[in-house]
């Protein structure tokens, strides 16, 4: 009978996990002086669980309790978490510079995304203050491959079982009426995009937002990242051409430079 108390444990430990995860994700939406009934109605935790969670998390550093605003804000530890995830994406100083040079031939955000396991990351973005990245789409995002063009053509070099693994058999999530809906929906686009080597999205991750990117490819021809740019959909629709060849430019060039730097000798 130990064994299914074991589990139990477990599954108990696990619960907490989650949900001091969900408290901090709370805070980190809400910001600093969201109080402790506040945490618990969102979220419709018991009051005396909520204290004990963000109690736990003031003690482990990921959340502060601020006295002047009587309530809580993240922690500082939350900021070294961050810093440690961008190292760990770093990319080279080369592509890099490519990057920087097709954000200002583009005149658009520009962004450098790769594979983590499985995953759909930003790994660098090229931006400044007249044509800056969209939010939330900076180092470290991973969600809604789906409805972005590095995501698709991330996405188009998948085999039939990695891609529901990754993306899920069922409705997709939507983040605007254009997001496509179902697994079929997107495995017909897919096959668009491998067949063109282009991505591109019009108002199906936000509203006024339009994305195009092109694959970077190892010297196998396997796909291992992406180099995208975002504009509005009006600038999209007068510059497509000109987004397109930069993006396909600032790819070929990543591909040539990893190709180099994974050389032997290198």
């Amino acid at each position: 009978m130990a064994e299914p108390r074991r589990h139990a444990e477990v599954s108990g430990v696990l619960s907490s996990v989650h949900r001091a995860l969900q408290v901090l994700e709370v805070v980190a939406e809400v910001g600093d002086g969201v109080t402790a009934k506040a945490v618990a109605r969102r979220l419709d935790f018991k009051l005396p669980t909520t204290y004990h969670l963000l109690n736990s998390l003031v003690a482990e550093g990921y959340l502060v309790h601020l006295d002047d605003a009587r309530g809580y804000g993240l922690g500082y530890k939350v900021a070294e978490l961050n810093d440690r995830l961008r190292s760990q994406l770093r990319v080279s100083g080369q592509i890099a510079a490519i990057l920087h040079e097709v954000h200002e031939g583009s005149q658009a955000a520009a962004y450098y995304t790769v594979f983590r396991d499985a995953d759909v990351v930003v790994a660098h973005v090229d931006d400044c203050e007249e044509h800056p990245r969209v939010r939330p789409l900076d180092v470290g995002f991973d969600r809604a491959v789906h409805a972005l063009a590095y995501g698709k053509v991330m996405l188009a070099e998948l085999a039939p079982n990695l891609l529901s693994a990754r993306v899920g058999a069922g409705e997709l999530p939507q983040h605007t009426p254009r997001t496509l809906a179902s697994l079929p929906e997107l495995t017909r686009e897919l096959a668009h995009v491998r067949a063109a080597g282009i991505g591109i999205e019009i108002e199906e991750f936000q509203k006024g937002l339009a994305c195009v990117a092109a694959p970077v490819r190892d010297a196998s021809g396997t796909v291992t990242g992406a180099v995208a740019v975002s504009v509005t959909p009006e600038d999209f629709a007068q510059r497509r051409w000109r987004l397109e060849r930069w993006v396909r430019t600032g790819a070929s060039r990543a591909a040539r430079t990893l190709a180099h730097a994974n050389s032997p000798g290198q």
